[in-house]
């Protein structure tokens, strides 16, 4: 299923401000040698919620599993959260948290004073980066869980940094899964399609971002991202948030880990640079492709720089974002017709989606 409320990311922000911090593209660092995340790295220990008379009636030992596993991030630009992933010191986090950054202030709940880290790689295309604690003493491991088993009305806690309040825990159900969301674009940073999503109620804001959306046992099923706004007043739309699924974000972390940048993104493309084409009323009017990338599906396809996109397959396109969306839900490798128009005439066009390129 796929989203179409406006999004805002719920990172960087600075400490007990609620305007959301500034993203951007931050550089690859390659680390050679680089072990992989390892699903054997001791992790942290197992927890169960108390219940009373068949009723779930504290969380507490589910929160002190998790807690020692999430750090607060902090960067010249603001404020984010991060899971570590192993005992080496490595750290998942948002592209967007990670900024322009490569160096970096982590600290968990009960660090009396921040260690240094520094950026190992980012994936900005979905949102993903990984930094490492240059000391990793003491950071202890999250325990992941098979994000795939989510199902919607599941228990869920985020767990963050909310506003720079280190250590924050929110309690909501899985509201949907599957939701194939657009960040917004930025002044410094361009829409990233998250494929997957899992929409959950749980309150997500400002500083949660790549922080840890775990069960009632403590497992990480995703990485707290987005959430929605209100079209009407541009304020955060309550009860609706997006996280990456773990078994997404943790094979891209493993990429990262062992070789300094992503080699396969399991995404498909379209291989062409596409933007958004407004009617004389000012309105979105479609996708139009600006240029196509040589060799590519879309070449291969017969596609042309200047032909607008209105459908692929069945959805809509009426702008680039929505084109984003539905590429973001869609397998690389899957046979689509594409409705476009081309000197005023329109046609449908047969392309077999390619691979998102990685970094």
């Amino acid at each position: 299923m796929r989203v179409t409320d406006r999004l805002r990311r719920a990172g960087a922000v600075a400490a007990m401000a609620v305007v959301i911090g500034g993203g951007g593209v931050a550089a690859c660092a390659t680390t050679p040698g680089a072990p992989s995340v390892s699903p054997n790295s001791p992790a942290a220990p197992a927890a169960a919620p108390a219940v009373s008379g068949g009723a779930v009636t504290s969380y507490a030992a589910t929160v002190r599993a998790v807690l020692p596993s999430v750090v607060l991030i902090r960067t010249a630009e603001g404020l984010g959260s991060g899971v570590v992933l192993d005992r080496a010191g490595h750290i998942l986090t948002n592209a967007h948290v990670a900024g322009q950054a490569t160096r970096f202030q982590v600290q968990t709940a009960d660090d009396k004073t921040p260690r240094p880290a520094r950026l190992v790689g980012s994936y900005p295309g979905g949102d993903l980066a990984v930094i490492k604690a240059e000391n990793p003493a003491g950071l202890i491991p999250a325990r992941f869980g098979d994000s795939s088993k989510a199902r919607a009305g599941d228990v869920v806690l985020a767990v963050g940094n909310p506003l720079g309040l280190s250590g924050s825990v929110t309690e909501g159900i899985i509201s949907a899964t599957g939701r194939a969301v657009v960040e917004p674009t930025t002044a410094s940073t361009t829409a990233a399609a998250l494929p997957g999503a899992i929409q959950t109620s749980a309150p997500i804001n400002p500083g949660n971002s790549g922080g840890a959306l775990v069960t009632a046992t403590g497992q990480v099923i995703g990485i707290p991202t987005l959430a929605a706004v209100s079209p009407r007043d541009g304020g955060q739309a309550q009860g609706i948030g997006f996280a990456i699924p773990s078994n997404l974000a943790r094979d891209i972390a493993g990429q990262i880990i062992s070789t300094g940048h992503v080699t396969n993104t399991h995404r498909a493309a379209l291989g062409a640079r596409i933007g958004t084409v407004t009617g004389a009323d000012g309105a979105p009017a479609g996708a139009v492709v600006v240029t196509v990338t040589p060799g590519g599906p879309a070449d291969r396809a017969g596609f042309r720089a200047g032909d607008v996109i209105h459908k692929l397959g069945a959805a809509p396109t009426p702008d680039s974002g929505a084109l984003l969306q539905e590429l973001a839900a869609a397998r690389p490798g899957q046979q689509v017709e594409v409705t476009i128009t081309r000197a005023g005439q329109e046609r449908t066009v047969s392309v077999t989606l390619g691979t998102l390129p990685g970094t």
